[in-house]
This record gives C-alpha cells, sequence and structure tokens, in this order.
C-alpha cells in the first residue's frame, strides 16, 4: 500500500498557510464591521496611525519574505522603494481610507500565499510559477470577498476594489520576488 503523501511539505509551509488563511479569516470577518471600526478608530484620532502602521507592516512583510539573513542596502532600497509606491497609490486613490486598505490586505495575502507556495516548490513539489499562481489565487480570494459584500446591507460589489486587490497583490509578490532574487544572488557569491 502506497504512502500517503503530506498535505504539507514542510513546517514552515504549514505555518504559511494557517498566517494566510488568519489573514484572510480576518479580513471577511470585518466585513460587517469596517464601518464602525473605521469610526471607532476616527473618533480616537488613531486612523491615519493604524493606515500608515498597516503600510509599514506590508512592506516589513514583503521584505522580510525574501530574506534568508539581514537586509543589505539593496533591500532597503527595495523596501523603500515599496513604500513609496504604496505612499503613492494610498494618495493617488480617491475615496475614504478604509477603501484604501485594500492595498494592505491583499498584499499581505499575496506575499503569504507566494512564500507558501516557493516552499513547496522548493521541497520538490510540482508548483508552475508559484509567483503567478499566488496572484491568481489572492485575485480569487480579493474578488470572494467583493462578493461577499455585495450580499451585506451597507455594503457594495465594486469593481474597482477587485482591482485594488490585484494592484496589492502584484506589488506584494513582486516586491517578495525582487527581494528573494537580490537575496539568492548575494548568497551566490558569497558561496
Amino acid at each position: 500500500m502506497a504512502t500517503p503523501t503530506p498535505l504539507f511539505t514542510s513546517d514552515r509551509e504549514r505555518r504559511l498557510w494557517c498566517w494566510a488563511l488568519a489573514v484572510v479569516v480576518a479580513i471577511y470577518s470585518t466585513l460587517g464591521l469596517a464601518g464602525t471600526l473605521a469610526e471607532v478608530l476616527r473618533e480616537h484620532r488613531l486612523l491615519p496611525a493604524a493606515f500608515f502602521f498597516l503600510m509599514f507592516l506590508t512592506v516589513a512583510a514583503i521584505v522580510g519574505s525574501g530574506l534568508k539573513r539581514r537586509p543589505g542596502r539593496r533591500e532597503i532600497w527595495v523596501g523603500l522603494g515599496l513604500m513609496a509606491v504604496y505612499g503613492m497609490l494610498v494618495l493617488r486613490m480617491s475615496g475614504s481610507i478604509e477603501e484604501r486598505t485594500h492595498l494592505f490586505e491583499y498584499g499581505i495575502v499575496g506575499v503569504l500565499i507566494y512564500q507558501a507556495l516557493s516552499e513547496r516548490s522548493g521541497n520538490a513539489r510540482r508548483v508552475p510559477v508559484p509567483a503567478v499562481l499566488a496572484l491568481v489565487v489572492t485575485a480569487l480570494v480579493g474578488w470572494i470577498d467583493e462578493g461577499i459584500q455585495a450580499v451585506l446591507p451597507n455594503r457594495v460589489y465594486d469593481n474597482f476594489d477587485v482591482f485594488s486587490n490585484v494592484v496589492a497583490a502584484v506589488i506584494g509578490i513582486g516586491g517578495s520576488v525582487v527581494i528573494g532574487w537580490l537575496n539568492a544572488g548575494l548568497e551566490r557569491r558569497r558561496s
């Protein structure tokens, strides 16, 4: 009798999938509460600080996801570049601060899914182009998010939000790929 193949290839892959699921559950669970939460933060004048904390956390997750050592100059520059990209997108997006959170939510989801798929691929499992697959899965999760909003009172389905989710995933996954390439190149030069 054949031994069943384990679902995960490593503890790291399992943890990454669990974190991705936890973030998605957190996003989905706040769908009915987002307006109330934003209003409480606004009343206490904490909304801008919370927003910038999320931006910093997202960039840190992207940069940290591709590192296997302390960040060097190149990684720091990529991190600063990502912050600039996020900053420009946030400033140019119309709508409330709450609407702009899509950039952070789905940036983190995309990075976690990409890292889980990369870990799986690195452990000799067939994963066709982890970055592209992560983008497709993240876009699908974001689209489901909007689909749920279509049936909730006080929420609406918005194609721009679907697009924002995809843009966030592209930034997050793209940044993670670049950091990983820089890190791998430096490791090869050291060897």
